[in-house]
Formats: C-alpha cells, sequence, structure tokens
C-alpha cells in the first residue's frame, strides 16, 4: 500500500489538513471510545503534526509531536491515532518511529515523555518506553506516564 509521510507544524498545515486530523481524533477517541473530552486544548498550535495518507490521500494516522516544557519539561508525543480500518498491519508502529526520530532531530536527544492509555503499555514497550510508575484516570480511561530516555532506544 502507497503511504504518503509528512510532518508539519501547525502553522504549516491547510485548514483541512487541520480539519482532517480533528476529525480522525475525534472518531478514535470521541466516537469509538465513546469518551467525551475537549480535544482542542489549545497546544496543538505549538506542536508538530505527523500524518499519514493513503494512496487517495486520506489521513489515516496521525500523532502530535510536543515541544519540551509544553506539557512535560520532555518533549512527547501525544494523540496518536490510526484509522480503525487501517489498523492491525503495523502502521502504528512505523508512525511512532518516525515521531521519535522527528522529535530527537528536532529537540535534540532528550527524553520523550508519554500519556498512554493502560491497554497500549506493551504497544509503547515495544518502542523502549519505561512506565514511570505514574497510573491515572483521564477522561474516564486508565492512563499510565512513560519515559523513552536516550540511552534505552
Amino acid at each position: 500500500m502507497y503511504l504518503d509521510w509528512q510532518i508539519k507544524h501547525y502553522r504549516d498545515l491547510s485548514l483541512n489538513e487541520f480539519h482532517d486530523i480533528i476529525a480522525l481524533r475525534l472518531e478514535a477517541f470521541v466516537v469509538e471510545q465513546n469518551c467525551a473530552y475537549l480535544d482542542l486544548d489549545g497546544k496543538d498550535k505549538k506542536c508538530y503534526h505527523l500524518l499519514c495518507r493513503d494512496g487517495k490521500g486520506n489521513i489515516i494516522a496521525t500523532a502530535r509531536v510536543v515541544p519540551p516544557g509544553l506539557i512535560y519539561d520532555d518533549a512527547a508525543i501525544g494523540r496518536v491515532v490510526i484509522h480503525e480500518d487501517a489498523r492491525g498491519h503495523g502502521l502504528g508502529h512505523d508512525l511512532m518511529e518516525k515521531c521519535i526520530t522527528f522529535s530527537n532531530l528536532e529537540f535534540g536527544n532528550s527524553p520523550i515523555r508519554i500519556s498512554a492509555q493502560k491497554h497500549l503499555e506493551n504497544y509503547y514497550g515495544k518502542h523502549a518506553f519505561i512506565p514511570t510508575g505514574k497510573e491515572y484516570l483521564e477522561d474516564g480511561i486508565p492512563h499510565l506516564e512513560m519515559l523513552l530516555t536516550p540511552n534505552q532506544k
């Protein structure tokens, strides 16, 4: 399958791209997970957004790469989402590798922190993220904080 990967700062996204990113996030996080939450938290404007398009130009995967100091002292990756029809083919692992690589290039080879849904602990563990021991409910869903340090990868 042909895939087109791009990473753009918010200021470089077109209105249609940002619309499609938000639509995909809402489809997965609000509709599929039946979780009402405020997706537009104001942080997107200061982040980079990884986009993956299929051969028809549809955004089928996205994540945001967050600069240090915006959410945590460390860089972060969040809002990781794959369209339901594109899951189960390794796309999520490609997406995480691209986010990690970009974060290291953009922000230096520094730690990357994530707020992971608890049921995805093994998925993120495959990318060398280690639980910090902090577990919590976020929007009614069990989460845990995980950290990738440069010497772990």
